[in-house]
């Protein structure tokens, strides 16, 4: 009987050396993690972020150390709307200027804001806000109308100087809203969204 050489005879399988199994293994290991590790990168930058809340404006809603979700696309996609709960580079100046803030949208363009006798009021009307826990212990403010194109922000926590925010530079453009926060994610035993 002739046997071709090179062509594995039926019954008969060809040995694979234990070392390129594992270099084969390794690769399709190293490859799946390096695309994994893109998506989240490219996701990251374009479509969310997370954030941790520094100091204590936004009490009773946030606190500090929490970790937020950050929805980026949601004001590429759509508009704020008032209530939602955003990320914003600092518009101020000064030796206390921070690289972001986490307030709270109040009033949309061309709404008319006030503050007097410690409570909130958008068009002359009382807005009540079970989202804070003290009257406005700063004084009164406004009213302000709000330019077009522009946001009245707020921090939740009303408390006497615990909140920099539109009250002290004013409304801000569209452009420095950079996303609106979804839900907290940690601790877990916060877990809510917003």
């Amino acid at each position: 009987m002739k046997q071709t050489s090179g062509i594995p005879q039926p019954g008969r399988s060809r040995s694979v050396k234990p070392e390129s199994v594992w270099r084969r293994e390794l690769w399709e290991w190293l490859r799946a993690l390096g695309i994994a590790f893109t998506i989240v990168i490219l996701l990251w930058a374009f479509v969310f972020r997370l954030s941790t809340v520094k100091g204590e404006s936004m009490e009773p809603t946030l606190y500090e150390h929490e970790w937020l979700f950050v929805n980026k696309v949601a004001y590429e996609l759509g508009q704020p709307k008032a209530g939602d709960v955003v990320i914003l580079k600092d518009p101020s100046d000064g030796p206390d200027k921070k690289k972001f803030l986490v307030k709270r949208i109040i009033g949309m363009p061309g709404d008319t804001v006030e503050g007097k006798g410690g409570q909130l009021y958008v068009n002359g009307e009382l807005r009540v806000e079970p989202y804070t826990d003290s009257p406005i212990e700063d004084g009164d403010f406004g009213p302000i109308k709000v330019e077009d194109g522009k946001y009245f922000i707020m921090g939740d926590n009303r408390r006497l100087g615990a909140s920099k925010d539109s009250r002290t530079f004013g409304e801000v453009p569209k452009s420095l809203l950079l996303g609106r926060t979804e839900f907290i994610m940690w601790p877990i035993v916060r877990w809510k969204r917003l």
